[in-house]
């Protein structure tokens, strides 16, 4: 609903970034820790992550890993500069022992309130929020912790972080609760409860912009929230007063209640009303089903998104400045190959199949979730994998993937493809070669707990994921052209996974000698060359490798144009190069 021309909506990055619920992580807990900063020295308006250890590990019983977790993500969704955090990650690269680690870790602080929040919001995917432990001070080490067959009987995860219609309901059901979060504990009840005439104070309020942010009318900037509230149509309303610099608890929250909307540049306004993008190729049959549709033209930083939906066995390639800081969701895709070749701000693979995903440099999160037989490589700030199956993910990442309930033959391995920018693009969005931790996983129970194995770094469920065998590594070729000067994997191979490669070459290479040292007369050269292709091709399509060269083929139509008619763009994905088969192919046959 607007007010006065006035629309407030909840913010979708946030949300975007979410982690996992825990049961620790309800109202009664985060009331109870609201009051503690306040009265604590060292932890408002600012917490340090000595003291949020404290609290989580200590008062919550969180295990440390865990703690890190929330804390490290919450860090990724604030707007640090490139440099920052290249910067950062200089530092983390030089500790060598755990104590180096943790004087490290000490350094970093949050703002307390937008924490608070962001805590919170990680109910959003849990199924049915479960009541408070009203009998507790804190969490009791006696609770009986979930057998494998609770864990098993029901499923308390779903992935709501791209649904901008569960973010207002959740919003709008939680108002009340979120603001009492934010009032000051002399204005509070013995249970905790905001007091009918209690009042918010205006820096409470800035933090409220983590969620929510708005504008005076259709069109107009996006604000702040506290801007929006201060001035104009709703200061009134929300009864904001100059000279306590306050809100009274009950005029504010029926104020956002009544101005509450839709975010205009969440995925339902994109599928209504977003660009859509014209394909190099649309044909009869399953490609009649493909969409792509964006709305990098109108949003604000942080809310550009493009969608891509139900590509089906067909090749798609992209290098763009539409791209370029946008949320990527490729939906519903199967037996494709998409190449997103441009800096992203983040990226969800969701309920894809029997496909190969390469993104450049990804600022904040890539989420996979309900997938099969999906191979992704990527480098980003966070690697978040759900409920999917036989998939393989090629990571660089500097946080420790994180494997959420209901996985099953997850391969992790090592980053092993490059093309010419991609060091240009790592560089823009902050992203170094080093800490890597692609081979260090943190395995999620049902509950939101931190497997205890993984407290000490040991192996966890071994159905659950595997790291890739040496044997089994290749590296990938983009095979396309481009102009940049980076020309190996940054930062090179693992040595296991470098001898092996290492060792095939020689393979290769004795193969070869042999082949010469056998002195073939030329019709039985004729008769080997046939033997060879004969075996090449029977392995290609048993690999399906022949779909992937064969998507590659140049369309024959000789422009692209998208839907609003302007000319494709010029920094698209040029003519491929030669593959690893030695064979010259065309371009992409899908670039939008």
């Amino acid at each position: 609903m607007e007010t006065n021309g006035v629309s407030i909506w909840p913010r979708m990055e946030p949300f975007l970034l979410g982690v996992a619920p825990s049961s620790k992580l309800n109202l009664h807990y985060l009331r109870k820790m609201a009051i503690y900063v306040r009265t604590r020295n060292g932890c408002f308006p600012i917490l340090s992550w000595p003291m949020w250890r404290h609290i989580a590990c200590g008062k919550l019983q969180l295990p440390e890993d865990l703690a890190w977790l929330y804390f490290e993500t919450y860090d990724l969704l604030i707007g640090h500069t490139p440099e920052e955090r290249l910067e950062w990650a200089e530092c983390l690269s030089q500790c060598s022992t755990k104590s180096e680690l943790d004087q490290q870790r000490n350094k970093l602080s949050v703002d307390t309130l937008q924490f608070l929040l962001f805590l919170y919001i990680q109910q959003l995917n849990r199924v049915s929020l479960r009541t408070s432990l009203i009998g507790e001070e804190w969490p009791s080490h006696r609770t009986r912790s979930p057998s494998p067959s609770d864990r098993e009987s029901k499923t308390s995860y779903q992935n709501k972080n791209w649904d901008d219609q569960a973010h207002l309901s959740f919003v709008q059901s939680h108002l009340a609760e979120i603001l009492e979060l934010l009032v000051e504990p002399g204005q509070l009840s013995q249970s905790g409860q905001a007091l009918r005439d209690c009042q918010v104070s205006l820096d409470a309020v800035r933090s409220l912009g983590l969620l929510l942010e708005g504008s005076v009318c259709q069109g107009k900037a996006v604000q702040p929230i506290h801007r929006l509230l201060t001035k104009g149509p709703l200061q009134t309303q929300a009864g904001y007063s100059s000279l306590t610099r306050s809100f009274p608890l009950h005029n504010l929250l029926s104020c956002l209640q009544r101005s509450l909307t839709l975010n205009p540049f969440g995925i339902t306004a994109c599928l209504h009303s977003g660009k859509k993008l014209a394909w190099a190729q649309q044909v009869e049959g399953a490609m009649k089903r493909a969409k792509i549709a964006r709305n990098t033209h109108m949003a604000p930083p942080g809310s550009k998104m493009v969608l891509m939906s139900q590509v089906l066995k067909q090749t798609l390639a992209k290098t763009s400045d539409k791209l370029t800081g946008a949320n990527i969701k490729i939906h519903r895709c199967a037996d494709a190959f998409i190449y997103l070749l441009s800096p992203l701000r983040s990226v969800s693979v969701d309920k894809c199949r029997d496909s190969t995903v390469v993104l450049g440099p990804v600022e904040t999160s890539v989420h996979i979730h309900s997938c099969q037989n999906v191979r992704v490589v990527c480098m980003a700030g966070r690697i978040v994998i759900g409920t999917s199956s036989r998939c393989t993910i090629h990571a660089l990442t500097p946080t420790r993937p994180l494997l959420l309930p209901g996985n099953m033959d997850i391969t992790l391995g090592p980053f092993h493809t490059f093309y010419p920018s991609l060091e240009d693009h790592m560089a823009s969005v902050g992203l170094a070669v080093v800490p890597n931790l692609w081979d260090q996983p943190l395995l999620l129970v049902t509950e939101g707990l931190a497997s205890h194995s993984l407290n000490t770094l040991s192996s966890p469920d071994p159905s659950c994921y595997r790291l890739l065998p040496p044997s089994e590594f290749h590296t990938l070729v983009v095979p396309f052209q481009m102009e940049g000067d980076t020309c190996e994997v940054p930062g090179g191979l693992p040595p296991s996974y470098q001898a092996a490669l290492d060792e095939k070459k020689r393979r290769i290479q004795n193969w070869q000698k042999t082949v010469i040292e056998a002195r073939l007369s030329k019709e039985q050269k004729q008769q080997f060359q046939e033997l060879v292709e004969m075996k090449f091709h029977e392995w290609l399509l048993e690999t399906s490798h022949r779909q992937e060269l064969d998507s590659l083929i140049p369309p024959t139509i000789a422009s692209v144009k998208d839907s609003d008619g302007a000319g494709a763009d010029t920094n698209q994905v040029n003519d491929p190069k030669h593959m690893r088969t030695g064979q010259a192919v065309g371009q992409s046959s899908m670039a939008c």
